[in-house]
Order: C-alpha cells, then structure tokens, then sequence
C-alpha cells in the first residue's frame, strides 16, 4: 500500500493587523485569490460589500488580486474593526512576503495602525463624558 502524498502548505508571508478591539492574524499562500475568513469565504463573511472591498484594497493596490491565497483568523470588535484588521493585516503580509509593496501601502496609509478606540467610562458618569444632568435646586 502506497503512502498518500501530504502537500505541505508554505505560507509566504503572514501579518498581524489590528482595529478598535478586533486582531486579525493574516497567512499569505500561493494561489489563485481566494479570500477565507474564519473559515468562510470573505462574501459570506462580511454581508454589506463596502467591508469587502475594505479587506481587498491592499490586493487592488498591488494588483495581486489573483496571486495569493489569503486566510485570515480575526477576533474580537464588531464587522467594521474587523474589516480594518483583515486590511491591516493583509498590507503586512504583502511587505513581508515582497517589499516593494511598502511604498504603495504606506502612501495608501493601510501600513499605520488605526489607533482610534473607544473612549472609557468614568466612574460616576452615566458615559464617558455625559454628565449627570445638574440640578441648581
């Protein structure tokens, strides 16, 4: 009985991208562009397209649409954050894997981390700046 030939799978880059709460660790393959999400396919994943086209605008820069295979596991925050981390995470990958992608990512601004967060509750406020209505008497 012959042994099965196991393919071993070569990532050729992979990143880290973060947004708000949400972290997305990026795996860049070889391939023809697929796009998988946490298992699913990027279409399926996140429903309104204009997420879609956030996550593939660093692939259109470079036209490296078709190229690569991308899987992507990402965690925390809500669709939009997320969106922001796969994009993130994706333009790391591409530099990683070919450097002459750096110029036009950085210019993009897809290379600089987003550092917008949501701002915290103070204690003794209902939110983290409203205040409780004053009342003079």
């Amino acid at each position: 009985m012959a042994k099965k030939e196991v393919k071993k799978v070569v990532d050729l880059g992979h990143g880290v991208g973060r947004r708000k709460t949400a972290v997305a660790r990026v795996y860049l393959r070889e391939g023809e562009g697929k796009i998988i999400v946490n298992g699913r396919d990027v279409d399926t994943y996140f429903a309104n397209p204009m997420l879609v086209f956030i996550v593939k605008q660093p692939l259109q820069i470079t036209d490296t649409l078709t190229k690569y295979d991308i899987l992507i596991n990402v965690v925390g925050g809500g669709p939009s954050g997320q969106a922001g981390a796969c994009r993130h995470g994706i333009s790391r990958a591409l530099v990683e894997n070919d450097e002459t992608y750096r110029a036009a990512l950085h210019t993009s601004g897809f290379m600089t981390r987003d550092s917008r967060m949501v701002e915290r509750k103070k204690y003794g406020q209902p939110g983290a700046r409203r205040k409780f209505q004053f009342s003079k008497r």
